[in-house]
């Protein structure tokens, strides 16, 4: 049961994450938003992080795959701020969410098996998906084709920096990983940032919002991973993979974003084969 409460917590927050991306996104630049928000919970995570301790665990190989963590969560970021800055969150959030698919896909090239299980999950994510772009105009719009290559990279760029990370912490303790990886995301936005020139001014306007972003993201990531000491802890992240259906929900009702019964069903199927990969 805690197990489960401290999955649906961390939904809850990663989906109200999404949602707040969703309305604050057209005030400024993606990467000027995102380095904020990383800056933000690297902060709230350092005092956890050298509290724990575990640093001289730390090798030349764990330290290049913690930094490629980074520039795979630094795309992510990027890909999904872009993303909800076009919407719709309909369109977005399933193939956002869509990570542990290529998650699986990983792990299978590190030697993992695919059982039944793992299809069935599989076709699910894929033919909700499918059935949620169907619901858009028949000619899609530049916006919408943008929304849909930047929330593929974002879904590339979550499974692989999880993958990454997952790699590393078999030998390091995970806290300490997930500092050096936010830290690393910050150094290569701030290059994106520098390359591009992109005025940090309309980002640090609303730095409280994007602090309190920063808060949901590290607290939704810890009752994940506290939920490991608990019986069960698969269960919080098969909990925790419904977040974008909660960002749907709230966009919805708060953004009176339309949604047709057939999206619905799609959104529906994504999040629940979303949650099929989870049990594997």
């Amino acid at each position: 049961m805690q197990s489960l409460f401290l999955g649906l917590t961390a939904a809850l927050l990663w989906g109200l994450h999404d949602f707040t991306v969703r309305k604050i996104g057209p005030q400024a630049d993606a990467a000027a938003l995102y380095l904020v928000v990383l800056a933000a919970g690297a902060v709230l995570l350092a005092p956890i992080a050298v509290f724990n301790g575990g640093w001289a665990s730390l090798t030349l190989p764990v330290i290049g795959l913690t930094l490629c963590a980074g520039l795979a969560m630094a795309s992510a970021g990027y890909g999904l701020y872009q993303a909800f800055a076009i919407g719709p969150v309909r369109l977005v959030a399933p193939i956002c969410g869509a990570f542990p698919l290529l998650s699986i896909c990983f792990a299978m090239l590190r030697g993992a098996e695919a059982g039944p299980l793992v299809w069935l999950g599989a076709l699910a994510v894929l033919g909700g998906i499918a059935v949620v772009a169907r619901g858009e105009n028949d000619t899609p719009s530049k916006g919408t084709r943008a929304a849909v290559a930047w929330s593929v990279l974002a879904c590339v760029g979550f499974a692989a920096a999880f993958g990454l990370l997952q790699w590393a912490v078999e030998t390091a303790p995970d806290m300490v990983i997930s500092l050096i990886a936010r830290l690393a995301a910050c150094g290569y936005m701030l290059v994106l940032i520098a390359v591009q020139r992109i005025d940090l001014k309309p980002a640090l306007a609303i730095w409280p919002v994007l602090f309190g972003l920063g808060a949901l993201d590290v607290t939704a990531l810890a009752a994940v991973t506290v939920a490991s000491g608990f019986p069960r802890p698969e269960f919080a992240s098969v909990a925790s993979s419904i977040f974008g259906m909660v960002t749907i929900l709230l966009a919805w009702r708060f953004l009176r974003e339309p949604m047709t019964a057939r999206q619905w069903m799609g959104a529906v199927t994504v999040f629940s084969g979303i949650a099929v990969l989870g049990l594997v």
